[in-house]
């Protein structure tokens, strides 16, 4: 593993915040998941970087010597991106919106194109998409994190658009496929098809799965349409978002007390044009994709806190 400023910056939360735990909440991130990525950060650097107890984590002297050089090193590289963004940004007579996979690009960039150009960039790297804001490349980033984690960290303001159970999908003679809703540890022994992502996703899933009693088989991680189509001929259960549109040959499956939940982010630049008219019309397309799908409106009816953020 390569380092990166996004492992300097993990390090330097943990001995700024004194503990794995407060460090997770400053960086947005799972506590399990910042500790499995501390951990590979260790590994690549060559020795533990804190010694961890009840009362927090204390710098080892290879932990010294890499936070003293993070703390010159992620300065200097926020100062080159702010100069970059002062270089390339320049007003816009448009819109300009990157996002990962999700329902709410659709139906923003139908409202926003009544009033304005529009531009779009799609990538399943969240990091990128930030990145390409922070630099003034784009104005808009549509993301999302695991239910249970913050906002990512860095100039962006951030606004909750949105928070969903991720459902599974599966053929329609899949055993399951007659139920109103599944336990996760009902498909135990299934494979698995999941869309790439750079956020934590993958060991909330594990997490979840851990504990539900097993260790999930052959995950496959690729584009949404393979995805359904290993669902379709029962090669694998597939995880979506519970705004999915019904699919021929599919049936979605509520899982049993929503033990994986998905919370759309609407990131912008502090220049970003019409932000609150935009926010509304990011809400809006997001509640429309609520209603298009019939098995995530009838769930939302026996469960609250999910859905459209007030």
């Amino acid at each position: 593993m390569d380092l990166e400023l996004r492992h300097l910056r993990i390090v330097r939360a943990v001995a700024d915040a004194g503990s794995v735990s407060k460090a997770a909440a400053l960086l947005g991130l799972a506590q399990p998941a910042l500790t499995a990525q501390l951990k590979r950060i260790e590994r690549a650097l060559g020795g533990a970087l804190f010694e961890r107890d009840r009362h927090g984590a204390r710098p080892t002297l290879l932990g010294e010597l890499v936070i003293a050089r993070a703390r010159v090193l992620l300065p200097a590289a926020k100062e080159l991106q702010a100069e970059a963004a002062r270089f390339v940004h320049a007003p816009s007579s448009g819109f300009r919106i990157g996002a990962t996979h999700g329902p709410v690009l659709g139906g923003l960039v139908d409202r926003l194109a009544s009033e304005r150009a529009v531009t779009t960039y799609t990538s399943w790297s969240a990091r990128e998409l930030t990145a390409r804001v922070e630099m003034g490349r784009l104005d808009y980033a549509l993301i999302g994190t695991c239910g249970g984690s913050g906002t990512p960290a860095g100039s962006l303001l951030w606004e909750t658009i949105g928070v969903d159970p991720a459902f599974a999908l599966v053929g329609y003679d899949h055993p399951a496929a007659g139920e109103k809703e599944v336990e996760l540890s009902d498909l135990a022994r299934e494979q698995w098809a999941v869309t790439p992502g750079d956020g934590c996703f993958a060991d909330c899933f594990a997490m979840a799965c851990a504990r539900a009693g097993f260790t999930p088989a052959t995950i496959y991680e690729t584009d949404v349409a393979t995805c359904t189509h290993l669902a379709q001929v029962g090669r694998a259960v597939a995880l979506c978002q519970a705004t999915n549109q019904p699919v021929a040959g599919l049936v979605m499956l509520p899982l049993a007390g929503a033990p994986l939940s998905w919370r759309h982010l609407l990131g912008r630049h502090p220049s970003a044009p019409d932000a609150p008219w935009v926010l509304a019309q990011a809400k809006q397309a997001h509640t429309e994709s609520v209603r298009r799908s019939p098995v995530y409106h009838d769930w939302l009816v026996r469960n609250t806190g999910y859905g459209t953020a007030p």
